[in-house]
């Protein structure tokens, strides 16, 4: 395996006084044992199904393999209805792995549909994808656990009334629902409109479920080879077995980021440095943010924990976002995200000799500089004393792509066991769910409603 994590830049003995010592770090290492612990004896259960994903789903994926050959033969298009993690997985996997112009490729040479994800209820969005596709020549597949998620069954009553119009009878070969297999509205609607149909495990949540139906048929559709991706997850999973943070990323970068954030580092910066991990960063964001703010740890105490994912991009950000890295407060973790050998480069031509400033570059690729970009970003930040460390990989291909997935869920699970949180359940996205189904009418939150009625309206001088 090619992933590696350099976390010598979080050390005191690189960047000073706003590292982690020696010290501070072996005497969180029986905790992080007691996290890692804890993971493992979870395995499986409850909502850890996820541990099991690169290992039980032989015939999952035949299915899936079987299904996704069939669309690509039949259909044109092939979009995602889906929010949070039913879409921030798909995409982050399909920008990673594809051309990063894959809809601009005509069919002779990208072999497999189009590729969309709808992952908003914006109507200008929804409208504009019809403006682009036939729903004739297009599948949709439907993404949601419980079928009560408003945002994706809007979606679905806007589409299959489209295709009803348009197809008729027919209208139900143009529907995958990825769900439940025992319980909630989709499932219900699956068998009775007979749509073809993917189970997402019960112990497998949203944000954990990339490596799940809910990734592995997207990513088939454009092919992608799945396989590969759950075996790089399995054998980082195999590494992972250790409570050796020496042998043990995953768990290494955990404890890193306890420290961190008991020392005020509260915002936790993701910068790959390559287009094609871009929405990783962004799947990442949710992982992180979902699964460890919380306001009450296990024993019920008030402990208002988590660490804020901002997402930024090399080199691009370089030119809005380091400038508060390197100067701005001590407040942050910087992730670099670095990949050795690009798929493709470029080599940068001779011209404009009478200029030093800019000829310097001449005969060098994009890759070097993009390198070199990244290394500078790196030694500024650490001269700077501001905690960073990378996640580095040979290439991105299939195989380090669910080795990265897994060492971030993993990474999270055992952060969340050392904050002595529930990891998996997520109280505050409730709330707003309830105010929105209150706004609607929506019978049983009529209390909702009348404490929205009642609340004191805006004063007027505060409104400018």
């Amino acid at each position: 395996m090619s992933i590696k994590v350099n976390y010598n830049n979080m050390m005191a003995s690189v960047i000073g006084q706003q590292g982690i010592t020696d010290d501070e770090l072996n005497k969180i290492l029986p905790l992080a044992k007691s996290a890692h612990n804890k993971v493992e004896q979870g395995r499986g259960n409850a909502m850890q199904g996820w541990m099991d994903s690169p290992y039980n789903q032989t015939e999952v994926v035949r299915t899936i393999e079987k299904m996704a050959a069939d669309i690509q033969k039949r259909f044109e298009n092939f979009v995602v209805l889906g929010i949070g993690g039913s879409a921030l997985g798909p995409i982050a996997v399909f920008y990673a792995l594809k051309h990063l112009y894959y809809n601009e490729l005509p069919r002779s040479v990208r072999k497999t549909p189009r590729f969309y994800v709808v992952d908003n209820v914006d109507p200008e969005r929804m409208n504009a994808l019809f403006d682009i596709i036939d729903v004739k020549n297009t599948v949709f597949n439907v993404i949601t656990k419980s079928g009560a998620t408003s945002e994706t069954m809007s979606q679905y009553l806007i589409v299959m009334d489209m295709l009803k119009a348009k197809l008729g009878d027919k209208a139900r070969e143009h529907i995958i629902a990825t769900t439940s297999e025992s319980k909630g509205n989709l499932i219900k609607l699956a068998k009775e409109q007979n749509f073809a149909t993917l189970y997402i495990p019960d112990g497998v949540g949203g944000r954990f479920s990339e490596l799940s139906p809910v990734g592995l048929l997207p990513a088939a559709v454009v092919g992608i080879d799945i396989k590969q991706m759950l075996k790089g997850a399995q054998d980082m999973d195999e590494r992972a077995k250790s409570s050796d943070i020496a042998q043990n990323p995953a768990l290494a970068v955990a404890a890193l980021q306890y420290i961190a954030m008991n020392k005020g580092k509260n915002i936790g910066v993701m910068m790959p440095y390559a287009d094609s991990l871009k929405y990783i960063a962004d799947w990442y964001a949710q992982l992180w943010a979902e699964s460890l703010g919380k306001e009450v740890d296990l024993d019920g105490k008030t402990v208002n924990v988590g660490q804020t994912p901002v997402k930024s991009l090399g080199v691009t950000d370089q030119h809005s976002q380091v400038q508060l890295y390197n100067e701005g407060p001590y407040d942050k973790v910087i992730t670099f995200l670095e990949v050795n050998n690009f798929r493709t480069d470029r080599t940068i031509p001779n011209g404009c000799e009478s200029f030093p400033d800019v000829s310097f570059l001449c005969g060098h690729t994009l890759a070097e500089l993009m390198t070199n970009e990244l290394k500078a970003t790196r030694y500024t930040l650490t001269k700077r004393g501001r905690m960073n460390y990378t996640i580095s990989m040979d290439k991105v291909d299939e195989y380090n792509i669910g080795a990265l997935l897994y060492l971030m869920q993993l990474q999270t699970a055992y952060v969340g066991a050392m904050l002595n949180i529930n990891t998996y359940n997520q109280p505050g996205v409730e709330g707003g769910k309830n105010a929105t189904y209150a706004l609607f009418g929506r019978k049983g939150y009529e209390k909702t409603a009348e404490e929205i009625r009642s609340a004191k309206p805006d004063d007027v001088k505060y409104i400018v």
